[in-house]
């Protein structure tokens, strides 16, 4: 039983450097933030939680002591890691909305939002009044 639990562990590690790999790769080799966004956000979160995973079977397998930091890790990792990729995500957008961004904004541009007559959500309806906000 425990080489059979020690395999699962091997291979927790294994796919959670592969994934960490990805999305370090992904990191400094895509083109644009917005594609960059995607290599640590979600390949490399799922790396390091397949390694937390993998730590947090391997100690009370060996040792017989259980610890709660690694469960505490792995769950901030997997709450603040898509919250954070949103924020970044809608500082993005707003940051070219008001065309005051870097010379690699200005040569791209945003896709257009899904549907036809919407704008993207984080600038809210098409109904909003943005004579309160004084946007353009």
């Amino acid at each position: 039983m425990t080489t059979l639990l020690d395999a699962l562990i091997a291979f927790l590690i294994v796919l959670g450097g592969a994934f960490a790999l990805i999305g370090s790769w992904g990191l400094a080799r895509l083109p644009s933030l917005m594609t960059r966004l995607h290599g640590p956000t979600k390949a490399t979160t799922l790396g390091v939680g397949g390694i937390l995973l993998a730590s947090m079977a391997w100690f009370p397998l060996h040792s017989q002591e259980w610890s709660s930091h690694e469960l505490l890790i792995t769950l901030f990792l997997f709450l603040s890691a898509p919250i954070s990729a949103n924020m970044i995500a809608k500082a993005y957008i707003h940051r070219r909305f008001r065309r005051c961004s870097a010379p690699e904004d200005v040569e791209t541009e945003l896709p257009a939002p899904p549907g036809e007559g919407t704008d993207w959500a984080t600038f809210g309806s098409s109904k909003f009044d943005d004579t309160k906000t004084g946007r353009p």
